[in-house]
């Protein structure tokens, strides 16, 4: 079933999240500044805005003019934008979103994929956009059970995407979104008009470990993950072993919440070390806001753990599905394009001149040409 969806966040849930911001009991400043963590200086200096000036109902009114719907995938109701195409034969694309981002990253992609024409582009690249809220995420519902993980997630989209008339589609997600739309072509490749990624999920390529004919270049970049990891995923460790024990601290203080996003946002966009050089201060806090009003940060951090409990299997290329790839110099990591050859077909590999791992957030004109350009040979 496909309802209709507006948000209305209760007055009370705002004049209680200011309370809170008002009452906040701050640690001790440390002396590492923001290579301790969050710098305390600039939370609260985010904290007094967003309890004084940040507008949500302006935010809410803004959200509810974009076309929303929860729809029935089993027994999970998913929440998503839908808003169609302007252009003569509009392409279905599915977007998926990740963690600490929501539907908020998608929101400046959006229209650039819709309505090419209105941003320099060819309206004949026009795309039916669906943006759903990862389950347990925003106002999509959360899992009352364990096994909602990416492979249990792609088989809610395939049914979303059937439930929308879209017997056919293209895929395309960053972090979380695209360990979901791997999984989408591997589960239903004769659905999947191709692939376009902008993150890989280090379990779905080979460990260095297993490879015996590495090239140099797959070398240098599996190494750089694994520093990576020892200096910056000790919250990918937490959140995939004792997701609840965080969640307390998190669902009961904005501040701290505000804390543990804002130090990724900072750490792994293209800003410089400078947040809001790339992302708006209201564009920051409207995505921590869907997190506090929902309450579903122990929901949206539980998914490292079911992924934990059920990690991908052996790589395996999914058959016939066509996959983009594009790199931002800030990400994470960057897969070489002869590891990604291992696990799926790539038929564009693309470096890009700036962005981070928020790629769709940070650099929407990028990322939206280059998603129309992958998908342009396959409609």
């Amino acid at each position: 079933m496909i309802e209709p969806f507006s948000i209305a966040v209760p007055q009370a849930d705002i004049d209680d999240l200011r309370s809170r911001l008002a009452r906040t009991r701050w640690p001790d400043a440390g002396a590492g500044g923001w290579a301790d963590g969050t710098d305390r200086a600039y939370l609260q200096e985010i904290v007094a805005y967003w309890r004084d000036e940040f507008d949500w109902r302006t935010v809410e009114a803004s959200l509810n003019a974009i076309p929303q719907v929860r729809v029935d995938c089993g027994n999970i109701r998913i929440h998503a934008l839908h808003i169609r195409g302007t252009g003569p034969a509009a392409l279905p694309l599915v977007i998926t979103h990740g963690w600490p981002g929501s539907v908020v990253e998608m929101l400046a992609i959006a229209p650039r994929l819709t309505d090419p024409a209105a941003h320099g582009g060819d309206p004949q690249d026009a795309f039916d956009v669906v943006i759903p809220s990862l389950p347990g995420y925003g106002f999509s519902d959360r899992p009352s059970s364990g096994g909602t993980e990416p492979r249990a997630i792609a088989r809610m989209w395939l049914a979303l995407m059937s439930a929308l008339g879209y017997p056919r589609f293209g895929a395309q997600g960053g972090d979380w979104g695209s360990a979901v739309s791997f999984e989408l072509a591997l589960a239903a490749p004769d659905r999947l008009a191709g692939v376009h990624l902008n993150f890989m999920p280090a379990g779905y390529v080979p460990a260095l470990s297993d490879l015996v004919d590495a090239s140099p270049q797959e070398v240098t970049c599996l190494e750089a993950r694994a520093r990576w990891s020892g200096a910056e995923g000790a919250y990918a460790m937490l959140h995939g072993t004792k997701p609840q024990s965080l969640a307390y601290g998190l669902n009961d203080s904005p501040a701290g919440l505000a804390g543990w996003i804002l130090e990724k946002f900072r750490s792994w966009s293209d800003c410089g070390g400078e947040p809001e050089r790339v992302f708006a201060r209201d564009d920051l806090l409207t995505n921590i806001s869907l997190y506090w009003f929902t309450q579903t940060i122990g929901s949206s951090i539980r998914l490292y753990r079911e992924r934990n409990l059920a990690p991908p299997v052996p790589p395996a290329v999914p058959p016939g599905v066509p996959f983009g790839y594009a790199v931002f110099p800030k990400e994470i990591w960057a897969p070489a394009r002869r590891l990604l050859e291992r696990v799926m077909r790539i038929e564009r590999y693309e470096v890009m001149p700036r962005g981070g791992h928020f790629a769709a957030f940070e650099q929407p004109d990028l990322l939206a040409a280059e998603i129309r350009a992958f998908f342009r040979p396959y409609r």
